[in-house]
This record gives structure tokens, sequence and C-alpha cells, in this order.
């Protein structure tokens, strides 16, 4: 069983930055392939894919709304996954959501997500 550990959200006003981090336990990175991503979810919204990253993390995916906004990345070696905000827009206030993936290939969709952590919230002020 993988836990998932989000944190980093916050309150921030329009134009700022944030960094999120997701702590993985129970499986490592470095022995099992899991691929990774974080998903968002807005008052009275369904959860929407926000963005991916490969096991090697050589390749990354982004919704059209945060692309050249916002990068994932990953540690493999310290089982962590982060996501930097740069650019926030109120549109951007939700609950992030850490997803994982067993195996190869992308974590795109809800639909594909094996474990999903508790989630952490990010309010953007106008």
């Amino acid at each position: 069983q993988v836990q998932l550990v989000e944190s980093g959200g916050s309150l921030v006003q329009a134009g700022g930055s944030l960094r999120l981090s997701c702590a993985a336990s129970g499986r490592t990175f470095m022995a099992y392939a899991m691929a990774m991503g974080w998903f968002r979810q807005a008052p009275g919204k369904e959860r929407e894919f926000v963005a991916a990253i490969s096991w090697s993390g050589g390749s990354t995916y982004y919704a059209d709304s945060v692309k050249g906004r916002f990068t994932i990345s990953r540690d493999n070696a310290k089982n962590t996954v982060h996501l930097q905000m740069s650019s926030l827009k109120p549109e951007d206030t939700a609950v992030y959501y850490c997803a994982a993936k067993n195996g190869l290939g992308y974590a795109t969709h809800s639909s594909t997500v094996d474990y999903w952590g508790k989630g952490t919230l990010v309010t953007v002020s106008s």
C-alpha cells in the first residue's frame, strides 16, 4: 500500500507563487515504477487533471489551463513529487491532490490513479 501526503497549500495573492510537495511512503520510487500526478478540485466542480510526470521524470504533461505557469518535478531518491506554481490566478483555488499510478505510463486520468493523497488547500485571492 502506498500513502501520499501533500503539503504546501496556503493562501496566496493573485500573481504569487507556491510550491506543493507530495511525500510517498510504502513503496520506493527507486525500486517500483510509479507515474505521479497532481489533480485539483474546486468547490462545486469535479476533480480535474493538473500535471503528470513519468517514472523517470523525463516526460511531463500539463492541463492547458496551467501550461507555462506550473512545473511538476520528482525526486525518486527522496520519494517526493513537487508542483511549482507561479502566476497564480483566483481560478487556481482548489484542493490539490497528489496521485500515483502503478507502473509506467502517466497519471493523467482519475480512472487510472491507484492511490490518492488527502489533498492540500490552495486559495488564491484577487
